[in-house]
């Protein structure tokens, strides 16, 4: 399977697991499309696929990981909804369309929000295929890694970074949280079910982690020669709310270096481990070269 037919066949598979979740679900049918509309508004499911990545890297049945890709995809997904309202980034567009919130009103998409990362506990743990001990693991990964300790504590630190200049030091301590955490999740989550050596898990988290300030540095980029069209949202937000940022803290070149070195650091440690890689080589390419 190439790296193409990868991306075109299992994100199809991520998108059917999440819609008939959400189809399943017994609420106001008010939510349920609001929960769909940001759920469809489309993206490259660069989570999920990790999840797939790194188990079919273990030579194992990428169908064992479904309900725990399609369980990432809501979380990250909730974390955009509440992202955008008012009180966090206040943005009006997100991938091209409308902001939940401007569709469907502040409230429900809070709500919207809240749903989505419950449905995300609720699959891993209805779901059959996999051993209760793996299950338990996985509900405990992704409860820490989106909250206080991981995505939200992130969130929290990046909102109280705003008009301060950071340290280098502090900046990728907020983006270890606020965007590596799931990312090193969703690699570690196809390691729990592959049931992967203790050794191999730790080259993972090494390349999780390389990943994940390599996908914050991009975005810092983006956001500054970044074309709006493509991207679906306004560029120049970073500036506005005044956020310490790669290329503030290191110039726009020096990003661009940065960037290459910890993508480099990323490939080293998946060379160091004998398993199939060439999926998670070709999403650290996916994840560091974005149209710039």
């Amino acid at each position: 399977m190439t790296f193409d037919q990868f991306m075109q066949h299992y994100k199809q598979e991520i998108e059917n697991c999440m819609k008939q979740a959400i189809i399943a679900t017994e609420s106001d049918q008010k939510l349920e499309q609001s929960m769909m509309y940001s759920l469809e508004a489309g993206g490259k499911r660069i989570r999920p696929l990790l999840v797939l990545a790194t188990l079919i890297a273990f030579d194992c049945e990428p169908k064992l990981g479904y309900r725990t890709a399609a369980a990432m995809e809501m979380i990250h997904t909730y974390s955009l909804i509440h992202d955008d309202l008012p009180a966090m980034d206040n943005d009006d567009f997100r991938r091209g369309k409308l902001t939940n919130h401007k569709v469907y009103g502040e409230a429900t998409a809070i709500l919207a929000g809240d749903a989505l990362l419950t449905k995300a506990f609720e699959l891993i743990v209805s779901d059959t295929k996999l051993s209760t001990p793996v299950r338990v693991n996985l509900i405990q990964l992704f409860a820490k890694s989106a909250g206080a300790s991981g995505m939200v504590g992130g969130q929290q630190a990046d909102i109280l970074g705003e008009n301060q200049t950071l340290s280098l030091a502090d900046l990728e301590s907020i983006h270890r949280r606020k965007t590596g955490a799931l990312l090193s999740a969703s690699v570690l989550s196809g390691a729990i079910i592959a049931e992967a050596s203790d050794a191999d898990r730790l080259a993972l988290e090494k390349f999780a982690h390389h990943i994940g300030i390599a996908f914050q540095i991009c975005d810092d980029i983006l956001d500054v020669i970044g074309d709006a069209e493509k991207m679906g949202k306004k560029t120049g937000a970073d500036a506005d709310l005044q956020k310490s940022t790669y290329p503030a803290l290191l110039s726009l070149e020096g990003a661009k270096q940065a960037l290459a070195e910890h993508t480099n650091s990323a490939k080293k440690a998946l060379h160091t481990m004998n398993i199939d890689a060439s999926l998670l080589l070709g999403l650290t390419d996916l994840i560091a070269v974005r149209d710039f």
